[in-house]
């Protein structure tokens, strides 16, 4: 069962002449590909600019500053007292959960009390903070006042 085995050479493949640049071809080819990318650098910066939910929500502020006009600042000090309400709850909630008797959660009773200990309070300070959270964001920081030295 011994058979020769044949090696031949890769067949020679004739290359095609290379042309010569033609003047003037590669710039105008690179500033096309420059004024692409800038027009795609635009397009993605109006792209993220309509993902900017802050700007949205100036936007909005600034929309009702007639009517409204301390609604920003309420919300900027509202904001702390109700995130420390949210996480005292959360607090509260994982020593329930973690005490050693929770067990007790497997009786049908006791998992009803604890949800309507925890469930609707905890659900509805989520939905206040998701309100309140992106107005204080987006509401600027008040200059500060002048310095009643530097006048001189």
């Amino acid at each position: 069962m011994n058979a020769p085995l044949y090696v031949t050479p890769p067949p020679v493949v004739p290359l095609p002449e290379a042309q010569p640049p033609q003047v003037g071809v590669v710039p105008q080819l690179l500033r096309q590909l420059i004024g692409l990318q800038q027009q795609q650098n635009n397009l993605l910066k109006t792209m993220v600019a309509q993902h900017d939910s802050g700007t949205r929500w100036r936007n909005f502020l600034a929309r009702w500053a007639e009517e409204f006009p301390n609604i920003g600042p309420a919300c900027k000090q509202a904001a702390p007292v109700l995130e420390r309400a949210y996480l005292s709850l959360l607090r509260e909630l994982t020593e329930r959960v973690t005490a050693p008797d929770a067990d007790d959660l497997e009786n049908e009773f006791a998992l009803g009390e604890f949800l309507d200990r925890f469930g609707m309070r905890l659900g509805q300070l989520s939905n206040i903070l998701g309100q309140v959270g992106p107005l204080a964001d987006a509401t600027p920081v008040p200059a500060p006042p002048p310095d009643p030295e530097e006048k001189g």
